[in-house]
């Protein structure tokens, strides 16, 4: 099964709204469940996190919090201002920083390359949580110097629903995007990955459950017929 942007957006509306599920719930779900994927790849860290100001980014708070219960080393790298964090993002961002985790924030420009740069020469895996489906035009300066500094790394990355810089429903590059080792999608693939170009952005592509109800996307399967 293959959702498009509107879809996903539309899934997770459902979920909160008719079945209850809070949002919270589903980052919460989301996040623990990447952390897991990235122990059964053998991560041992240290791993870094990039975060953008969405839930993306929000994601990405909860998977350091999980890989830090289980021993690994992890760095948060947010580019955003803190006060720009909103929703469930913002409420994860404060129970990571509660939690005494090392976060730096890059949120002056011009952007601190040679700092992130320094940063991702000391991890072992990379996590890219910068933009999820909803993204659809270029990454604009500064973060796609960040997305080319990822790319040049040499790192293995896992992209967190998408890679950031990806068209959800075309599975083209909008400008610079992310080259994942790994993607870890969220309830089922998205469209674009239908598309066999799309594979050298996503790398192996991992189906992970956010706990919304069987029934409602059941419903989505039988729409796609």
């Amino acid at each position: 099964m293959f959702l498009t942007r509107e879809q996903v957006r539309d899934f997770d509306r459902r979920a909160i709204e008719e079945y209850g599920v809070p949002g919270i719930v589903l980052m919460e779900n989301a996040g623990r469940g990447t952390a897991e994927l990235l122990l059964h790849l053998g991560v041992r860290g240290p791993v870094l996190i990039c975060c953008g100001k969405g839930n993306n980014g929000g994601d990405g708070y909860v998977i350091a919090r999980h890989l830090d219960l289980h021993g690994i080393t992890v760095r948060v790298l947010l580019f955003a201002a803190q006060e720009s964090l909103e929703g469930d993002a913002a409420t994860n961002y404060h129970v990571l920083a509660s939690s005494g985790l090392p976060i730096t924030v890059h949120a002056d420009e011009p952007l601190n390359l040679p700092a992130v740069r320094q940063e991702l020469s000391q991890a072992d895996w990379v996590v890219d949580a910068l933009f999820g489906t909803g993204l659809r035009g270029p990454v604009r300066p500064p973060l796609d110097t960040v997305i080319e500094a990822l790319n040049s790394s040499g790192k293995r990355i896992l992209a967190v629903d998408i890679p950031s810089g990806l068209d959800c429903d075309t599975g083209q590059p909008l400008g610079p995007t992310i080259r994942a080792a790994h993607t870890a999608t969220f309830v089922a693939q998205k469209k674009g990955f239908a598309e066999p170009a799309a594979a050298k952005w996503t790398g192996k592509v991992h189906v992970l459950s956010i706990g919304a109800p069987r029934q409602l996307l059941q419903g989505y399967a039988e729409a796609e017929g």
